[in-house]
């Protein structure tokens, strides 16, 4: 793999394990004894959202949801496209993703899915978030508030196209 891109490390393999355990328990904590339906948000949650629904002691289904965006980016108007595989209407809904950076398109996702599908609550859960994102009003599970908004790689961040896969986030290098 090239490591040109490939900065100073921000979140380990380590504490990502810890974070992922940490909103885990926040969402065992919400949810027991009940059922909710877990939407990972591809392709950039896909890793989170595996570590994660190990840990969950709840009942849960699972779906997805694709809406491409370009880090940073908080005027996304690129496709949402869903196919609604398990019903979510009346139902507890949990949208999963590895961050919010921008939050512009979780913001987005979350009124597409208020606005068309009724669920009975709507929450976000990623391991980070950071703080220029836009306000969104559903309630977020997260375990790390990042100090600025450096461009991010790693553990299901890309930079075009790649570095999605590293087991860590480092800082890019453009």
């Amino acid at each position: 793999m090239d490591s040109k891109n490939i900065g100073e490390m921000v979140l380990s393999t380590e504490t990502i394990v810890q974070g992922v355990n940490i909103v885990a328990e926040k969402l065992n904590s919400q949810f027991k004894g009940q059922t909710a339906v877990i939407i990972s948000i591809v392709p950039g949650g896909i890793i989170f959202t595996a570590d994660l629904v190990r840990q969950l002691q709840f009942e849960l289904k699972m779906d997805y949801i694709s809406c491409i965006h370009t880090p940073g980016d908080r005027n996304n108007s690129s496709d949402i496209i869903y196919f609604e595989n398990v019903t979510i209407k009346d139902q507890h809904v949990i949208l999963v993703d590895d961050a919010i950076e921008s939050g512009g398109t979780m913001k987005r996702v979350a009124k597409f899915f208020t606005d068309n599908f009724q669920p009975k609550s709507l929450s976000i859960a990623t391991l980070f978030v950071k703080p220029g994102r836009v306000k969104i009003l559903n309630k977020q599970y997260f375990a790390y508030e990042m100090a600025n908004d450096d461009m991010l790689i790693g553990y299901g961040l890309p930079w075009q196209d790649k570095y999605r896969n590293l087991p860590f986030v480092s800082k890019l290098i453009k």
